[in-house]
């Protein structure tokens, strides 16, 4: 079982993408902004296919751990977000493969910091 499907039950949409390209959102319409206007969607918040997700960060890590053939089999971590910080909670075989986590999760746009505080190695 992928990650997308063990930690968010979903399969990977067809469109997905590690780091799509954010569409614009439309301002609501009881604001001092015209409601044509858009703002665009904080990276930490583009969701798989660059809509806005509250959870879109930890998706598209999720969807990145997915596509590398070395994470594939850790189902004893789960993914999370905390603003622009992915936080990886539960436990992992070795140090070399959370550091693989660590790196493959902080190239994914919106990630500022990747916090390791609830992994362990075992």
């Amino acid at each position: 079982m992928g990650w997308l499907k063990r930690l968010f039950g979903m399969e990977k949409p067809q469109n997905a993408q590690v780091n799509p390209t954010a569409q614009s959102i439309a301002q609501a319409p009881n604001t001092n902004v015209a409601s044509t206007a858009t703002q665009s969607i904080p990276p930490e918040r583009v969701g798989l296919s660059g809509e806005y997700d509250q959870s879109g960060l930890a998706k598209r890590v999720a969807l990145a751990f997915d596509q590398d053939p070395q994470l594939d089999d850790v189902n004893t971590l789960w993914v999370a977000q905390t603003g622009s910080t992915v936080v990886l909670k539960g436990k992992v075989p070795s140090q070399e493969i959370l550091n693989k986590m660590v790196s493959v999760a902080r190239s994914v746009n919106g990630a500022t910091d990747v916090d390791t505080n609830q992994a362990t190695i075992g």
